[in-house]
């Protein structure tokens, strides 16, 4: 292992990086707080500041990946629906396999201008969640209980609220609902079978109502559905702690769109206008679910091949996130350096003994916050089987 690596790996080096995004993550969510006296005066304005702010935060982890991991990102398409990406609204389809598939989503987000405006469909608890979740309030993320029959006039509302919105965003959505795992694929297929639905070998059924609200509220708006399959090569099952350990990955994303499954893989188009989307709720939910059962055989062809059948681009990395971390870097280090230098100077064993205390509780929070995006301590949404019935 090299010098750079070792100190990658270092777990002082991760509370640091720790502590400036929970630090500046704070700061940025007290900025916004103030920034709610925009919006009935200038609700445009508001906007476009609070996507700038949530750059700060977002960007962040972005950050990690692309520049602390030095992840490799390639993304396989069309070069004509190349140009077109990060220039019009899009609603994106992403599978959920990966602990760190989020992250890759935002990365793609970054790549083309739109990481600092783009939603999600995130469950209610998230909005409670210092930083991140706080962001995501003031960003107008579309936030729902899980409750379908709760949710509807209330995503459709917020979903509504997006039509004016000033910038370009994409709005990112995790049909299956949670993370794939064994057991709730299990269940899955259960449901599957008791529906007459085709069985899926690598996703879960999609939850169709959510997708048809969004493409209805959303429709005039978006102009193309992306539909997104990650990969990472030779077998790599990246983490968190992996990323945050200097540990380089290798992703690859195919943007596509997928017809009927005889087809053959490479006369498919690679980007869905809108207007292709049925409108119909049930004409919609049908049609989502023929685009899993061909991105479940498309997935297969991955395992096989190692490849996807478009053309591979690497989307040339922009110097933002890396420049906004070390701005951040920069204003928070040299206090809390100075702070430690007076500590020792002081002599106190209960100063001392406080500072320890800090550093415990750190420590036990970052675990804490890497442990959220553990697939083995995920979501529980699909697994009871009392909740069989897909929403």
């Amino acid at each position: 292992m090299d010098i750079v690596g070792f100190l990658k790996s270092q777990f002082v080096c991760h509370l640091l990086i720790c502590y400036i995004f929970i630090v500046s993550g704070l700061i940025v969510n007290f900025i916004q707080l103030f920034t709610l006296i925009l919006w009935p005066i200038n609700k445009q304005l508001f906007r476009r500041i609070n996507c700038r702010l949530a750059y700060c935060i977002s960007s962040q982890m972005v950050m990690l990946l692309e520049w602390w991991s030095g992840t490799d990102c390639t993304l396989y398409t069309d070069p004509e629906s190349y140009h077109k990406y990060g220039k019009e609204n899009a609603i994106v389809i992403l599978n959920h396999n990966f602990e760190i598939d989020f992250l890759c989503g935002w990365n793609f987000c970054e790549r083309f201008g739109v990481l600092g405006s783009s939603k999600v469909l995130a469950k209610k608890e998230l909005s409670y969640m210092p930083i991140i979740g706080w962001m995501w309030y003031f960003l107008e993320i579309v936030f729902c209980k899980r409750k379908w029959e709760e949710d509807r006039k209330t995503v459709m509302q917020k979903l509504l609220n997006l039509r004016d919105y000033p910038e370009n965003f994409w709005f990112l959505i995790h049909c299956e609902g949670t993370r794939f795992t064994e057991q709730k694929h299990q269940i899955s297929m259960q449901v599957a079978e008791a529906k007459g639905l085709p069985k899926l070998k690598y996703h879960l059924l999609p939850r169709t109502k959510g997708f048809a609200v969004t493409v209805q509220c959303l429709r005039n708006v978006v102009s193309a559905v992306y539909d997104s399959t990650l990969n990472f090569r030779n077998n790599e099952n990246p983490t968190l702690l992996g990323v945050l350990n200097g540990k380089k990955y290798h992703a690859d994303l195919y943007v596509r769109q997928v017809i009927h499954i005889l087809i053959p893989f490479w006369h498919t188009e690679l980007r869905i206008p809108l207007e292709e989307v049925p409108e119909d709720e049930q004409e919609c939910s049908n049609w989502l679910h023929k685009l899993y059962q061909e991105k479940d055989a498309f997935q297969e062809e991955y395992y096989r091949t190692g490849t996807y059948p478009a053309v591979p681009i690497v989307p040339p990395r922009r110097p933002w996130t890396l420049l906004n971390w070390l701005f951040w870097a920069l204003l928070l280090l040299y206090p809390l350096f100075k702070l430690l230098i007076n500590m020792i100077n002081s002599g106190s064993s209960l100063t001392l003994a406080s500072f320890a205390f800090v550093i415990v509780m750190a420590s036990v929070g970052v675990r804490w916050m890497i442990g959220v995006t553990e697939i083995n301590k995920g979501s529980t949404y699909g697994n009871n089987d009392n909740k069989q019935k897909q929403k």
